[in-house]
């Protein structure tokens, strides 16, 4: 029988001290890229209750915006996953939902199923916390951990907001008595105090092994995803308490236009992508909310979360934002599913 040259056949013993490498040493070696023998990559899961820091600790360990924040609690809705490529090592980190008590609607449900399924698979748990406060919510989490058989560091986080630094080892030591931490490490997310030091303890505890994705990578997701994720950002930001959860953003259209000569003109026209998204509420009243006085919040919204993404995508965006409603969407599954929310 024949064999392709990419075929690999179980049985054969090459003893050649000149054999070919492994596949993935060959990826990266063609992209000019010496992987070192004692490289160590692996999964990383950072797990919290909501609005403890989560998605600002993960954008400032891969020093890019990937995942949602603001002030309001519950705005990371989708598993995300951000690549931090260094010389020695690759983290791949997992940033989830904040786990709560309550999960009335389908989406709530979804989003601690989320949480829990990112600890499973993952080589190590980073759990943060606020170093202010200890709620019900971080018991949840915690007896969560307890049993989830893989080393876990507790990140304390905001420690730029304890006034009183003489009180921060004293919460290292009452907090070590919760559970068996392979490590607990006070930061600033916000500040990126302690930050490299972090980093330094992740890389010790990932296993042997080649990089997992390419070194230019930085995350598994689509620009569409991405895209849908800043405009969702910048609607929270807007609009603060005036709106609840109940609206999500889907991205109906998303084309680029390559470099080109404008017949008009004669100019060279640089690279464009054309964005249209609409954004879905439950209700007319937040309809209303969300586009504002003659269409003001809308056009800010729009203007904010164009400027991000052309810093993202690195070119010039055209961006088109409309508003509808879809009743019920956020407890209804299949609604979810139709809109994005079936990986979670």
């Amino acid at each position: 029988m024949s064999m392709h040259s990419d075929q690999i056949n179980p049985d054969s013993h090459d003893n050649d001290e000149n054999q070919s490498p492994n596949l993935i040493d060959q990826f990266f070696s063609s992209a000019g890229v010496e992987i070192p023998s004692d490289f160590r990559s692996g999964f990383v899961a950072i797990v919290g209750r909501p609005n403890v820091g989560k998605s600002t600790l993960m954008n400032h360990l891969l020093g890019q915006k990937l995942s949602i924040t603001s002030r309001k609690p519950q705005t990371t809705r989708h598993k995300i996953v951000g690549i931090d490529s260094r010389e020695k090592s690759q983290a791949v980190y997992v940033d989830t939902p904040g786990m709560h008590k309550k999960e009335v609607r389908a989406i709530n449900k979804m989003m601690n199923r989320a949480a829990h399924s990112a600890l499973r698979d993952v080589n190590l748990v980073l759990f943060v916390v606020d170093g202010h406060k200890w709620t019900q919510n971080d018991d949840l989490v915690l007896e969560k951990l307890k049993n989830a058989g893989m080393p876990v560091i507790m990140v304390i986080n905001k420690i730029d907001t304890v006034e009183e630094k003489r009180s921060l080892l004293p919460l290292i030591q009452e907090r070590a008595k919760l559970m068996n931490f392979a490590e607990i490490i006070p930061v600033s997310a916000l500040r990126g105090a302690n930050l490299d030091h972090l980093r330094d303890i992740i890389e010790k505890y990932l296993p042997f092994q080649p990089p997992l994705y390419s070194f230019d990578q930085v995350t598994d997701r689509s620009e569409r995803f991405l895209a849908s994720e800043i405009i969702r950002e910048k609607i929270m930001r807007q609009l603060g308490e005036e709106l609840p959860y109940d609206l999500t953003v889907q991205i109906e259209s998303f084309k680029t236009e390559e470099p080109a000569i404008s017949e008009k003109t004669g100019r060279m026209k640089p690279a464009c992508t054309y964005i249209d998204a609409t954004i879905f509420v439950e209700r007319a009243g937040q309809k209303a909310i969300v586009i504002g006085d003659k269409g003001a919040k809308l056009k800010r919204i729009g203007m904010e979360a164009r400027t991000d993404m052309e810093k993202m995508f690195e070119q010039k965006i055209m961006l088109t934002l409309w508003v509808k409603v879809k009743g019920g969407w956020s407890d209804d599954e299949r609604a979810l599913k139709s809109l994005g929310y079936s990986d979670i």
